[in-house]
């Protein structure tokens, strides 16, 4: 189960994508005080790997130094050469023990936040090899499949008959679903029938990557009783959804939408934290009851995985015009068949049902949470569907085609 240690809170966004975002430099070696490497091998092996890594990827050894790698606290040390080195460090001595620098840098006390490390007794043999738990293959995997929600199970089957449908041996694909049988029946029987074949029985060894002059038997799976069966923090159906910070709409108008009704929402979702964007058949401004509104993106430019809802105001001459552009269609025909929030109000209704999601909606849709469809409503109606996020339930009993 899930233990909670900390809060991380993401606050903006990088400001140079490639300063911030490529150069990153994780390591598992990279710790606060009060915390030790176990003896997972694992984590043994990545302590040693993420610094190789990093020595290639970013140039040289001092990728500490790189702004966004920088860390808080100052550092003194020895390690001062290398490739790219940015602190210029003054004095004569660069060793410890030294009394031209008086004695400086030394290692910083456990009482001043020095590391230091954890204290236990450790008895065994000094053997190549691994505990028996590392051999449980299956058990972990089935907690997360038995965790997730039905749509994302049928996500899950989904995913493995795309990237198993790709492969070109028929063995290699039947030898995977056998695996599966080992998480779920009913999910191996599930990409069996997408791929047009009947479940494989498991295979009596599986793992082949075994060392020499061993019995491979010995190094097949080993079933384990799983801690929990479920851990409900693994879905994401199960998360808080109480806000619509961060959330974009995207608002598709043209010349002659109803300025009133877009000015309203914007404020609205603005000032819960939200975003908008106004897309049109045309980039600059559109001309609404006498007044210019900024458009930021026309439909050559905006697509609907940007955004995480739509909203379609009223106004006759703007829906007229975008009943008329199929890549308006598409755009919100695309969004429903993700799952997502749409708002329309007044015309834009008549916009909304010209699309494919046209047959799977009536005006009587006073629910919002149910299918997130939110006809002639007002503003906070849409913003409680916004914060569902997804309704899965409109891919029952069938997908609309986008």
């Amino acid at each position: 189960p899930v233990e909670i240690i900390g809060r991380m809170t993401l606050n903006r966004n990088p400001d140079n994508f490639f300063a911030e975002t490529e150069q990153v430099a994780f390591h598992p070696g990279h710790v606060v005080p009060g915390i030790d490497f176990t003896n997972d091998p694992l984590l043994q092996g990545r302590l040693f790997s993420y610094t190789d890594t990093q020595l290639i990827r970013l140039g040289g050894p001092n990728f500490h130094e790189i702004p966004i790698n920088r860390p808080i606290a100052p550092i003194h040390n020895n390690q001062r050469d290398g490739y790219m080195r940015q602190m210029i460090n003054p004095g004569q001595s660069s060793y410890n023990p030294n009394s031209t620098g008086n004695n400086a840098p030394y290692q910083t006390p456990q009482d001043d936040g020095g590391y230091t490390s954890y204290h236990e007794r450790i008895d065994g043999r000094k053997i190549r090899g691994r505990s028996e738990s590392f051999f449980d293959f299956f058990s972990q995997p089935a907690m997360f499949y038995h965790s997730q929600s039905e749509a994302e199970q049928n996500h899950i089957v989904d995913a493995f008959r795309f990237e198993l449908g790709k492969v070109k041996e028929e063995v290699i694909r039947k030898r995977v679903v056998s695996l599966l049988v080992q998480i779920d029946k009913t999910l191996a029987k599930q990409v069996a029938d997408g791929l047009g074949f009947e479940v494989p029985k498991p295979e009596k060894i599986h793992n082949h990557a075994v060392p020499p002059d061993v019995d491979p038997m010995k190094y097949q799976s080993r079933k384990a009783a799983p801690m929990i069966d479920k851990a409900p923090s693994l879905s994401m159906a199960d998360t808080v959804k109480d806000t619509i910070k961060s959330r974009k709409v995207a608002i598709i108008a043209n010349d002659g939408a109803d300025a009133n009704a877009i000015t309203t929402m914007q404020k609205a979702i603005e000032g819960a934290g939200g975003m908008t964007k106004v897309i049109a058949l045309h980039q600059g401004s559109i001309k609404c009851d006498g007044i210019e509104l900024p458009a930021e993106e026309s439909y050559l430019t905006a697509a609907s995985v940007l955004f995480d809802a739509v909203y379609l105001p009223g106004g006759k001459k703007s829906v007229d015009a975008l009943k008329a552009e199929p890549d308006i269609l598409h755009f919100i025909s695309e969004a429903y068949k993700h799952c997502k929030a749409i708002a329309a109000d007044d015309e834009g209704v008549d916009l909304l049902k010209m699309t494919a999601a046209g047959e799977k909606i009536d005006e009587n849709m006073d629910d919002v949470l149910a299918k997130g469809i939110v006809l002639n409503q007002t503003p906070e109606a849409f913003m409680k569907a916004i914060a569902r996020h997804r309704f899965w339930v409109r891919q029952q009993p069938g997908k609309v085609p986008a």
